[in-house]
């Protein structure tokens, strides 16, 4: 008589939750950076990057005595907590050598989350939807690329991206592949 075997295989948790993330930087070559940002993400298997939006280049922001900035901003899925996904999006920056110096100041990779599913989160260090994004054009612009009609305080992006003032800030990437290795 055949044996009957039964192979367990490792539960994976689904990845139920949507989520944006900003994504910027003005120190050493920030493209490659924020490249980098994708791929260490990605390689998370609770992290699925859906998205990416075109990059562009972005006048300072608070602190304008600085480099311009380069920003873009994704979609993932992730069967990640949003406690958790924010430690994803740190750690990343110190893998790419992030250094907290100054409120607004320079810096080699900055990730933040924008937004988790439709959550309202205002605790210590974590703020969701992401304060004053709606106010932002660095991020507005990136993000109406990927999620135009993600309401944002009761409002589709798209609709924000009416009233942000987007003067000096220039599309750098034709298209989402600015990211992906080139294959040649």
């Amino acid at each position: 008589m055949p044996r009957c075997v039964l192979t367990i295989l490792p539960s994976h948790k689904p990845l139920s939750h949507f989520a944006t993330l900003g994504l910027g930087g003005n120190i050493g070559d920030p493209p490659v950076n924020m490249a980098s940002a994708l791929k260490i993400l990605g390689s998370n298997s609770g992290i699925e990057i859906v998205a990416v939006s075109r990059l562009y280049r972005t006048p300072p922001w608070g602190n304008v005595d600085q480099d311009w900035f380069y920003n873009s901003c994704a979609s993932v899925n992730t069967s990640l907590s949003a406690h958790q996904l924010l430690d994803a999006c740190l750690a990343t920056e110190v893998k790419l050598k992030r250094v907290r110096k100054k409120r607004w100041g320079p810096r080699t990779i900055d990730i933040d989350v924008l937004t988790y599913d439709s959550a309202s989160i205002h605790e210590d260090g974590l703020s969701i939807p992401h304060p004053h994004m709606h106010e932002r054009a660095f991020v507005l612009l990136p993000l109406n690329d990927i999620a135009a009609s993600l309401k944002i305080r009761s409002l589709p992006v798209s609709q924000w991206m009416q009233s942000a003032d987007s003067a000096g800030i220039e599309c750098v990437s034709e298209d989402d592949g600015w990211w992906k290795p080139t294959s040649d």
